[in-house]
């Protein structure tokens, strides 16, 4: 059985550590290496050269959606899974638009895991059972849309729109103050907005809040 080099991007550690010795101990499954947000795994990837990457959505700093553009940039052959709790098409539809060749739920045994790793590394997509059901029926892209934002971007911007700080929103959305930022700035270049402001009334005139 040839080997898998795997990379395991989790920002705790003791999820993260527990999944890579797990994995340790499954044929054919060498773990690379790990990282603790989206950044360190774009740097490592780049490094270690891994295999395939699995990767959390919800991260500090650079989310899992981001480092996986970027890495997937940087490194085009590498497969990257994302393995997360988060059961959201949102976040399904944001993976599998930067690239992603899987999305799995961490309530996966083992041996179900370092099997999905082993096929996603021939370029077999992996969905969690729930997922694969809602891509075979037709899974929207990211919540209606005004001018192209995903849901999350919609909410983001109601939350900007009610006045919230950066932290708040973050704070309320379970995301980076790095992330909220970064994801403002694509809704304001994406509406062609000067600032804050300017998108509260843009919300406002539309009937978003």
């Amino acid at each position: 059985m040839s080997e898998t080099r795997v990379l395991v991007v989790d920002d705790q550690q003791l999820v993260r550590d527990g999944i890579a010795s797990l994995l340790g101990i499954q044929p054919g499954i060498v773990v690379a290496g790990v990282a603790g947000d989206g950044e360190d795994a774009v740097t490592k990837a780049v490094e270690l050269q891994p295999d395939v990457v699995l990767m959390d959505v919800r991260m500090p700093e650079v989310d899992g959606v981001e480092a996986t553009r970027e890495l997937l940039r940087r490194l085009p052959g590498c497969r990257v899974v994302m393995l997360t709790t988060f059961d959201d098409d949102d976040y399904v539809a944001e993976a599998l638009r930067a690239g992603a060749i899987g999305y799995l739920l961490k309530d996966l045994a083992a041996e179900e895991l370092a099997h999905a790793i082993r096929l996603a590394h021939r370029g077999v997509a992996q969905f969690d059972a729930s997922v694969a059901r809602r891509l075979a029926a037709g899974l929207p892209a990211p919540s209606a849309s005004a001018d192209g934002l995903s849901g999350r971007e919609l909410e983001i911007l109601r939350l900007v729109s009610q006045g919230r700080t950066n932290r708040e929103i973050g704070t309320r959305m379970h995301l980076s103050e790095g992330t909220v930022k970064n994801h403002i700035s694509r809704i304001l270049g994406r509406l062609h907005l000067r600032d804050r402001t300017q998108a509260a009334l843009y919300a406002r005139d539309r009937g978003l809040l």
